[in-house]
């Protein structure tokens, strides 16, 4: 089997601030990996978004949900939609669907990572942030994983 590509990408102008918000996740990184989400289902990728919580889940369906009807992106939480799943899944549970690529939001790396030939990551700003994204890399390393970092660019 191909060794599984890890992307971080960098995220600069991440906001500082302590509010409820981000504590889990900057509203920049949120909204990046829902633009990553878009393009990748415009490529005709399968994609799975992985979070630690499910109202984190509920938030990046929120910000799925608020793109412009040209950008609609097909997707489901757990236990709605087809069967076989919307072409972007999000769930803070393991995948029950074949999936190529993995934007992962959680704060570690998945037991199930090796199901996935990309998988998506970000290293904000904030300094907690950055420490588990720090643990995260070596995880994926660790596993075997072909591992590179990349600047994000902002979502617009």
């Amino acid at each position: 089997m191909m060794t599984a590509q890890v992307i971080f990408h960098l995220l600069n102008g991440a906001s500082d601030s302590a509010d409820e918000e981000s504590v889990n996740q900057s509203a920049d990184h949120l909204e990046l990996a829902c633009v990553q989400a878009a393009d990748l289902y415009r490529k005709k990728q399968r994609v799975f978004i992985y979070v630690d919580d499910q109202k984190s889940a509920h938030q990046i369906d929120e910000l799925l949900w608020a793109f412009d009807a040209q950008s609609f992106v097909p997707h489901n939480l757990p236990g709605e939609g087809l069967h076989s799943g919307s072409p972007v899944e999000i769930s803070w549970q393991a995948p029950t669907n074949n999936r190529n690529v993995l934007i992962n939001l959680s704060s570690n790396v998945p037991d199930f990572a090796r199901q996935f030939s990309q998988i998506i990551d970000f290293v904000p700003e904030q300094d907690e942030l950055k420490k588990q994204a720090r643990l995260r890399y070596r995880g994926y390393q660790q596993l075997g994983f072909s591992v590179e970092t990349c600047k994000a660019t902002q979502a617009a």
